[in-house]
């Protein structure tokens, strides 16, 4: 589905072009910050709303504006919903689809400088305006030899500013999360290396071509081809997949039958990359799945993807086993190495997050230890959503002098957040097949 949306003739590359930009957001969210306290002198119980709305706007303008590494944390923010308030959730989530596009003089001079020649020059047609544009690049619909293809270009300078970008939106970050220094410091780490591997267009044709095989026994799944000879290392061209985003086809009001068989098929597609490949597709947001005219689920980016360590995925795996939890010997020996808790935590530090990491993992392995799973219970999200707002709320907490969690649980907790969100969006009952091992 096409969306019109202003164009940008430029993007700020340079280091000091970008940080100008973030310190005169940062100035506007001030002066948002002083005007809410003002009207808050003259009325008490004047509420946040206002001034979250003002900041989510002024924030996401900015962040649209440069595209890039800070677009994609907000875009990440908005799909882990219980961290952030609702008019930040709804404006960053934004940013998974609808960024305002780059014009075509942009697009020609990315053609001429990695193929020696114009889009025009390369396909029988292509569209001068973006079909979709996210935070990372854009796409555009072209045509050759009969075949409707879709072409992803990637914004200027985005590659080389992941670094500084990061530290730039460090203080919105350490604002809006309500997470300490050294655990932010622990997230953009890890944040970094897939952006840097998501910036890499050949690498992404690569292992889009190696899981689209791997997975094509899959039931209602569908991959695009993709074509090496028309791309490099900021183009991508691929088949063209015909349908709608999911959010656009659930409003099509599809049937529980056929809503149970693309959530199925979602299951199915992580239950194999993560249990048999240990490297899976991070990025489970909306924009990367089309509903295919013919009913089937199609898989349109794997940018990011995190390779999954055996170590790593043997401790956390094994901690939704239903009866590790009563074996305390063997759970505390898990938690040390997933860096949950250390010997530098007291005895209280240590009984708290014990504590708090057990009734976690019971609420996220629970679709693990039944037959089938009924996303549509929005009672087992409001526990999620609860448990996560008390945990970040509570003082001991809050006060933690280091980082919880191995820095590989960010993305595969980051996935299955992001799965049980698509699947609950489809109110769908699935079968939660898993390993034998685990069961």
């Amino acid at each position: 589905m096409t969306v019109e949306r202003k164009e940008q003739g430029q993007i700020p590359v340079g280091k000091v072009q970008r940080a100008a930009k973030f310190i005169k957001t940062g100035a506007k969210v001030g002066g948002n910050y002083v005007k809410h306290y003002a009207k808050r002198i003259a009325d008490p119980k004047i509420s946040r709303e206002e001034l979250d709305n003002n900041n989510a706007t002024d924030i996401y303008t900015s962040l649209s504006e440069l595209k890039g590494s800070a677009l994609k944390v907000a875009q990440m923010m908005s799909m882990d919903k219980n961290l952030l308030p609702r008019a930040y959730q709804e404006k960053f989530s934004m940013a998974q689809y609808s960024a305002p596009p780059l014009s075509y003089p942009l697009v020609v001079k990315t053609f001429q400088k990695y193929f020696g020649k114009s889009p025009e020059s390369i396909f029988d047609q292509f569209t001068r305006s973006a079909v979709n544009a996210a935070s990372i690049g854009q796409v555009h619909q072209a045509k050759l030899d009969g075949k409707k293809l879709a072409v992803k270009i990637q914004y200027p300078g985005v590659a080389d500013s992941i670094s500084s970008d990061l530290k730039l939106v460090r203080p919105f970050a350490l604002r809006l999360l309500n997470i300490s220094d050294k655990e932010l410091s622990h997230y953009l780490a890890e944040v970094e290396e897939r952006l840097v591997e998501e910036t890499d267009y050949e690498l992404e044709v690569k292992r889009s071509k190696e899981i689209s095989a791997e997975c094509s026994h899959i039931p209602h799944l569908a991959f695009p081809k993709y074509y090496e000879d028309l791309s490099s290392e900021r183009v991508i061209t691929m088949d063209w997949l015909s349908g709608n985003h999911i959010k656009e086809w659930l409003l099509l009001n599809p049937s529980q039958k056929e809503r149970n068989k693309i959530g199925q098929a979602l299951w199915d597609f992580y239950h194999h990359q993560v249990h048999e490949l240990k490297q899976v597709h991070a990025d489970p947001h909306p924009g990367n799945f089309i509903i295919l005219d013919s009913g089937d689920l199609g898989i349109i980016d794997f940018g990011c993807v995190k390779v999954i360590p055996e170590g790593f995925y043997q401790g956390y795996f094994s901690l939704i086993k239903r009866d590790l939890v009563a074996n305390k010997e063997e759970l505390d020996k898990i938690f040390y190495d997933l860096e949950f808790i250390s010997d530098k935590d007291s005895q209280e530090e240590k009984q708290f997050f014990k504590a708090i990491f057990k009734e976690m993992i019971s609420l996220i392995g629970r679709p693990f230890h039944q037959d089938s799973f009924d996303f549509a219970d929005d009672s087992y999200f409001d526990q999620i959503f609860e448990l996560s707002d008390r945990v970040s709320n509570d003082k001991m907490f809050k006060k933690s002098r280091q980082a919880r969690g191995s820095r590989h649980g960010l993305y595969v907790n980051r996935t299955y957040f992001g799965l049980y969100s698509l699947l609950n969006q489809l109110q769908a009952k699935v079968n939660t097949t898993k390993p034998k091992w685990l069961v």
